[in-house]
């Protein structure tokens, strides 16, 4: 009886360990530089990429927060901050602090891939 399961066994494990060779790939040459769907016209270069320039909204006064969605909603989404206090501190929750000085400062026309700082002092500071 054992040898008939060590025969079964032998067999069965010499069954798992055989495959076939996967069918090799078709060699395939693209272009680098090219881009699918997109190619200038005969005799002209694509133009440089501009970046839009918009006025900076005025969030002086508003919650972090808020001041961080008016600014995204106007199309600005390179923002930093800093605790205006000089202390240093994280703005954790932005909702507990009010923004009071933003540079560039409203009004100015940027591009709006330009980075603006928002100095913030919490709530009640």
């Amino acid at each position: 009886m054992r040898v008939a399961m060590i025969a079964i066994l032998i067999a069965a494990l010499s069954a798992c360990g055989t495959t076939s060779a996967p069918e090799p790939l078709p060699a395939v040459s693209a272009d680098p530089s090219a881009v699918p769907g997109q190619s200038p016209a005969p005799g002209k270069s694509p133009a440089p990429a501009t970046s839009e320039v918009a006025a900076l909204p005025d969030v002086v006064g508003m919650n972090h927060q808020s001041a961080q969605d008016a600014l995204q909603a106007a199309g600005f989404y390179y923002l930093t901050e800093e605790d205006a206090t000089g202390q240093g501190r994280l703005l954790v929750s932005d909702r507990n602090w009010v923004v009071v000085e933003q540079v560039p400062a409203a009004g100015t026309k940027v591009a709006k891939t330009e980075k603006i700082l928002l100095r913030s002092k919490k709530k009640g500071d």
